[in-house]
């Protein structure tokens, strides 16, 4: 009798690729989140009207920490880390914040609120991720397309050139962009699988070698550059711990942990790996203590990039060592500002091209997952339209609540916790509470769910039977 073929136990989260697959997806990583990265120190720096070599030098060290911040939520140590393909970086629920802050006491204000709101999220992640049962699918997936939809924004910027540049919207941007999304999708579609599986990586370099000799960027840059550059503690000086800063950053930290359990869900919808409560509390400790780290060495507070998620499910590479690999490389970026001076230069309607793609990605996964959810006979489909459109309200009118006190606008301004928030509570009232028109039926509002496959299939992400569903 033949014996049959030896199937590995490795999960494909777990399984470690070939070094050159490693470094090549995970620079696609890194490509995909730079722009985004660099921007939060960009954004505060400008408003307290930092010097052009503090403005560098925040820019380092938000890239040192990133990727350690990376590497400790793939990696993982003991209960720090949800060991998932999550790339970690700035958010932007915390610019408003630090601005006002860091008008009135400056960066040393910033830092010791952001020391004590990350500290407060390693006492929190515990109590987070007790409420996972709140995330059935009818929430995690209105939570993924809100989560998607929110970014297309941000790419449209990108297409156009960058907000704020001289020639926003001018033609030849958007036709760069186009030319580079036409790569990707030819790449992705007639290319070899492991050529295709870094379609985004050879739009972006392709489109940057293009966009060299038709003047839309240089790499001047590069060489006043330095080689080495070493971020060291408390550069700005001893933290300030203020009662009212700290209060304020707190109101962001429930902001990032609720959008980071969006993601986390998600990249677990999408890798087939349950994700349980201790799991959940585990990425979110490790956000908490990369957020200490940021107060520590100069930067900001820290989360799950929504941004890579879109790539995860559009390269079907469901590695975490692939996105451990571009911690890796943002570390060498942050220590060798040589290096993060030539990923600077790619242009905007370079990385706008790839973006559309991959934020797209991360909207049609959340369309996937709510294809399992029962929509007869219950309020689930106003659960869906109502959370969508409060999620995307901000997106739509960014300034809809600027007469709205501080705290408010902190929560509200972010679709994805508008979003979030919404769901949450709209899937209580429909469905748990006693008489709606779905408390007869199970968290997700589907009483007979069919097993669900994540992007790229195999019998591993099949849901096993008796299995907790999200």
């Amino acid at each position: 009798m033949a014996t049959p073929p030896h199937r590995s136990a490795v999960h494909p989260v777990d399984e470690v690729l070939p070094a050159v697959q490693l470094g090549a997806f995970g620079l696609q990583h890194v490509l995909a989140m730079y722009a985004g990265a660099v921007a939060v120190p960009l954004i505060v720096g400008g408003a307290l009207k930092l010097s052009p070599a503090d403005l560098a030098y925040l820019i380092t060290a938000d890239l040192l920490v990133c990727g350690v911040a990376t590497l400790l939520q793939c990696v993982g140590w003991w209960r720090f880390g949800v060991r998932l393909p999550i790339m970690q970086g700035c958010t932007f629920a915390a610019v408003a914040p630090m601005v006002l802050i860091g008008q009135d006491g400056g960066l040393p204000a910033i830092y010791g609120a952001v020391i004590a709101s990350g500290m407060a999220m390693v006492l929190l992640a515990p109590v987070f991720g007790r409420l996972l049962r709140f995330f059935p699918p009818l929430v995690t997936g209105t939570v993924i397309l809100v989560i998607g939809l929110s970014l297309l924004p941000v790419a449209g910027n990108w297409v156009a050139g960058g907000v704020g540049s001289a020639d926003f919207g001018a033609p030849r941007n958007i036709g760069m962009a186009a030319a580079v999304l036409v790569v990707v999708l030819l790449v992705q579609r007639f290319a070899p699988p492991a050529v295709a599986r870094v379609a985004v990586l050879a739009g972006i370099v392709l489109g940057t070698l293009a966009a060299v000799p038709l003047g839309f960027t240089d790499f001047g840059a590069v060489g006043d550059a330095d080689w080495v550059g070493i971020s060291t503690p408390f550069h700005f000086g001893t933290p300030d711990f203020q009662g009212a800063a700290i209060a304020s950053m707190l109101v962001v930290a429930l902001v990032t942990m609720t959008e980071t359990t969006g993601d986390i869900i998600a990249v677990g919808e999408l890798t087939g790996r349950h994700v349980e409560p201790r799991r959940l509390a585990d990425g979110l400790r490790a956000d908490g203590v990369s957020t200490v780290l940021g107060g520590v060495f100069n930067t900001f507070p820290y989360t799950a990039y929504a941004q890579n998620v879109g790539l995860v499910g559009m390269t079907r590479v469901r590695s975490r060592w692939v996105v451990a690999t571009a911690g890796g490389i943002l570390v060498l970026l942050g220590l060798l500002p040589k290096l993060g001076a030539v990923v600077a230069a790619i242009p905007a309607p370079v990385l706008g091209g790839a973006g559309l793609v991959m934020f797209g990605t991360v909207a049609a996964s959340g369309v996937r997952t709510l294809s399992t959810v029962d929509f007869h006979g219950n309020g689930n489909l106003t659960v869906v339209a109502v959370s969508v459109a409060v999620g995307l309200l901000p997106v739509g009118v960014p300034d809809v609540y600027d007469a709205f006190p501080d705290w408010f606008q902190t929560v509200m301004d972010s679709g994805i916790s508008a979003g979030c928030i919404t769901a949450i509570a709209l899937n209580l009232l429909f469905n748990h509470l006693p008489g709606g028109p779905g408390s007869g039926a199970d968290e997700a509002g589907d009483p007979a769910e069919p097993p669900v496959l994540p992007v790229g299939g195999g019998e591993d992400a099949v849901q096993k039977p008796g299995e907790e569903r999200l």
